[in-house]
């Protein structure tokens, strides 16, 4: 049996927020990891690299900015969103998006075959948008205690990933989770009301949302239509 692997204090990160090298992305690992603020980002030319940024962004449920016109879609019933029904497909599509500035992708064949893995067991998710029975867009992430980890989104139709996000946030409010986890700072997502933290404050917040109870199991329960 593979040892547990211990992580250093988030707090010992350098200035980029690396935290370690190297490991493995067990389920378990990678459930400790996220459980101390951190989480593994990288590519096919360089180890696994652990992460814990100061600042982190994070998306507070009732602080969601959705505009008028995507609110009129969400009213018109535009897409119809699910959950958990094609968790490898909206995985494959996110590590597909092309993406500004970075060659290649951070989804990885060993991240994709490692997050499927946490999603048959219950702790990873996807929110995912269909337009005539057809994927359009989605997300996926993690979800311990009362807090959503988000991992990546993408869309082949125009506010499909964004009407995904509100149904996510919709779910969240019910289920009384804290906050949604949006790791780096992005101005597409600070433009839908996400936030800069320090990450003695997000660590002091995740501590507190960890200590309720996970809620494993797939979510398919939660479909729109």
């Amino acid at each position: 049996m593979a040892s547990k692997i211990i992580f250093p204090d988030p707090n010992t990160a350098n200035d980029d927020g690396l935290v370690a090298v190297g490991g493995n992305l067990n389920v378990d690992t990678l459930i400790e990891a996220y459980s101390h603020g951190i989480f593994p980002w990288y590519n096919e030319t360089t180890p696994i690299l652990w992460w814990s940024p100061d600042p982190r962004l994070v998306l507070f449920p009732q602080k969601l900015k959705v505009t008028k016109s995507l609110r009129q879609k969400i009213n018109q019933h535009y897409f119809d969103v699910r959950f958990d029904t094609c968790f490898e497909k909206v995985i494959h599509h996110c590590a597909a998006v092309s993406r500004k500035d970075q060659p290649g992708t951070w989804i990885t064949p060993e991240m994709t075959e490692a997050y499927i893995k946490l999603f048959h067991a219950g702790y990873a998710h996807s929110v995912e948008s269909f337009y005539k029975n057809e994927l359009a867009g989605g997300l996926y992430g993690v979800a311990l205690g009362k807090v959503f980890f988000g991992e990546s989104m993408f869309f082949l139709k125009s506010d499909a990933s964004k009407i995904a996000l509100y149904y996510l946030v919709e779910k969240l409010k019910k289920m009384n989770f804290d906050f949604i986890d949006a790791q780096q700072p992005t101005s597409h997502l600070q433009s839908l009301g996400a936030e800069e933290i320090r990450r003695e404050k997000f660590l002091e917040m995740l501590s507190k949302a960890l200590k309720c109870p996970a809620l494993n199991g797939k979510w398919t329960d939660w479909n729109t239509n």
